[in-house]
């Protein structure tokens, strides 16, 4: 199984021009997921988006803090299945000033209750309703997260699937902690 998402990540990979040489060993995790370097002098996307039954929330007000945007579907069971190791990073770091994000991409109001329904969610749920803010990152592939450095600058985006508990997510991590 772990040979096959593999493969699937490689595959995509590939189709978004990473090439095979950008899969370096120390930027896979072992279950699979990539972790990209945000492109040098790229700017960081402004993100203002509405809450999903809560408070809205714009990266601006957000600085000083490490951000972990969370773009994920409700049809994505790789999705799905990351939420709960999620939820346990944001409750771990959330005093060391880790904020966790889940951008929902282009669901309905009814979809993400049934969502929340089947499988409750304590992180902030944000609405990306047209996919413009999943765009601006670059965002092809379900789950992919990006993170943000207290600076405000994206440091990298990590592809698939992860176990956020994992040593793999410790080490990318801490270092955005200080």
């Amino acid at each position: 199984m772990k040979a096959a998402r593999r493969d699937t990540l490689r595959m995509a990979a590939a189709f978004l021009g990473l090439g095979a040489c950008s899969l370096l060993p120390q930027a896979q995790a072992q279950d699979g997921a990539l972790r990209r370097p945000w492109p040098a002098r790229t700017p960081t996307p402004p993100v203002s988006l509405p809450g999903f039954e809560g408070p809205g929330f714009e990266l601006a007000q957000a600085r000083g803090k490490v951000v972990l945007l969370n773009f994920w579907a409700s049809w994505c069971e790789p999705c799905r299945s990351e939420m709960p190791s999620l939820e346990l990073l944001a409750q771990k770091y959330e005093a060391r000033g880790l904020q966790v994000l889940a951008v929902n991409h282009r669901e309905t109001d009814a979809a993400l209750r049934r969502f929340v329904q089947q499988m409750p969610v304590d992180l902030p749920i944000l609405r990306d309703a047209d996919g413009a803010v999943a765009r601006a990152y670059g965002v092809r592939i379900f789950p992919t997260s990006v993170l943000i450095a207290r600076d405000g600058r994206a440091a990298f985006s990590v592809i698939g699937e992860l176990d956020w508990t994992g040593p793999q997510a410790r080490q990318w991590i801490e270092p955005l902690l200080g």
